[in-house]
């Protein structure tokens, strides 16, 4: 099978210092929204940002989600990735190309791009070379990894390696059934137990997932891809009765995340948000952690200007 290529990555294996290089590109600022400890809010603050190189591409960022994930870190909530402080938050994010390096076949100025919780890897590795780059063991994160380069959003400006946009996608046809629980609705939980063959957790907040395990027919799985700063409670009977299985998902990788894009654009398929501007960030932070929010909050970035 031919091995995926990703032109827009480094050749080598981005740094793990916190210090800048003697060797850096020169560099400007940037207007970003950090918070300085654990039990700070987001603040204004500007950070330096290199000059796109070769293999870069620079986007000026029309608007970013915000995302529990992202509320984690913030207070450092995931013991099993500590925050490095000051923390830029923010990895869902939509921009305008307004520069391309010299190497870049699959961007020019003016094109619309996306960017993710990932921005770089080794490209080396088994799991870069399997298409798996999420899972390589030196991948770089969009924010709160320790290269000082590479700590981003909320910003007015980002550099950035590893995009997606628009290319043309045959979706195969789905003949599975979806259905719709109310999972507050224990008569409706009662009634569906057992008829599940699948089912995704992506609740990051902590929560009863037997509740969930129960709704899976024998041999059902369910998977996990919320990530509660607490440990889950898991019934073994639960699984063992039933043959059930419980597994864990990380971030989709480029080439999946670009498939999802255009199945999305092919089918006119959009998100419902909450549109807000920058001033409002830890407003938007604090209603997500009592709950608050029917869309996804999404941050107007042309509000950095006021």
């Amino acid at each position: 099978m031919k091995k995926p290529f990703f032109p827009y990555r480094t050749e080598t294996v981005m740094s793990t210092t916190t210090q800048v290089s003697s060797k850096s590109r020169s560099q400007y600022k940037a207007k970003a929204y950090s918070a300085a400890s654990a039990k700070s809010s987001l603040a204004p603050t500007t950070i330096p940002r290199r000059d796109p190189g070769e293999r870069d591409v620079q986007i000026k960022i029309l608007f970013c989600g915000i995302c529990h994930s992202d509320l984690h870190q913030i207070r450092n909530e995931w013991s099993a990735m500590p925050t490095v402080y000051p923390c830029v938050p923010g990895h869902e994010i939509v921009g305008r190309v307004t520069k391309v390096g010299s190497a870049v076949t699959k961007f020019k100025a003016g094109d619309v791009a996306a960017v993710g919780c990932l921005v770089d890897s080794d490209g080396n590795c088994p799991k870069c070379q399997d298409g798996l780059e999420q899972y390589c063991p030196h991948m770089t994160l969009t924010y709160n990894s320790p290269d000082v380069h590479l700590w981003r959003l909320f910003r007015q400006y980002c550099r950035q390696r590893t995009l997606c946009h628009t290319r043309s996608f045959q979706p195969k046809s789905c003949r599975n059934r979806i259905a719709v629980v109310i999972s507050r609705d224990t008569t409706q939980m009662r009634k569906h137990r057992g008829s599940f063959d699948f089912n995704l957790d992506a609740v990051s907040a902590e929560h009863d997932i037997n509740a969930y395990i129960q709704l899976l027919r024998r041999d059902g799985n369910i998977t996990i891809v919320g990530a509660p700063d607490k440990p889950h409670a898991i019934s073994a009977f639960n699984l063992l009765l039933k043959r059930r299985s419980l597994s864990g998902s990380f971030i989709g990788g480029i080439a999946e995340t670009q498939e999802m894009l255009d199945f999305c654009g092919k089918h006119n398929i959009a998100a419902d948000v909450e549109v807000i501007p920058i001033q409002k960030v830890n407003e938007a932070y604090e209603r997500l952690s009592r709950a608050d929010v029917k869309y996804r909050f999404s941050i107007d970035m042309a509000s950095v200007k006021e």
